[in-house]
């Protein structure tokens, strides 16, 4: 993770660390990504296909994935793309621009962070 990008993953890591056990895990090999994924976890693979959501359904979304009581994984893809997975449960779309990867988790780390606001009954807008 390189500036200016990594302040910020470091800000909602810390913010989200509240609400959540997050482990930020960069591999360089694409062949490496499934090997890092704990193996019953739900696997969400961003990708502009993917289902996009509101912050509420986000949180709602998020909350079926702690109701289930299996960790999650969020595939982020690197300058080439995503990864090809043996499984994916899901695909989530921030949306049809194509961003850097290093500000898709900034994103990413964001809008767990304001759908665990949510699930707390807290204020989100901020």
């Amino acid at each position: 993770m390189r500036a200016p990008f990594a302040d910020d993953v470091a800000h909602y890591g810390r913010l989200l660390s509240r609400y959540a056990r997050v482990e930020l895990i960069e591999v360089r090999d694409a062949e490496a990504v499934w090997r890092r994924i704990p193996g019953e976890a739900f696997v969400s693979l961003l990708a502009a296909e993917g289902h996009s959501y509101d912050s509420l359904a986000f949180s709602a979304f998020m909350d079926e994935r702690r109701q289930a009581a299996r960790d999650v994984a969020f595939v982020i893809g690197g300058p080439f793309g995503p990864p090809a997975l043996e499984r994916v449960d899901h695909r989530l779309s921030l949306g049809k621009l194509t961003l850097p990867h290093q500000l898709a988790w900034v994103v990413l780390l964001e809008q767990l962070y304001r759908a665990h606001k949510i699930l707390a009954g807290e204020p989100y807008h901020y």
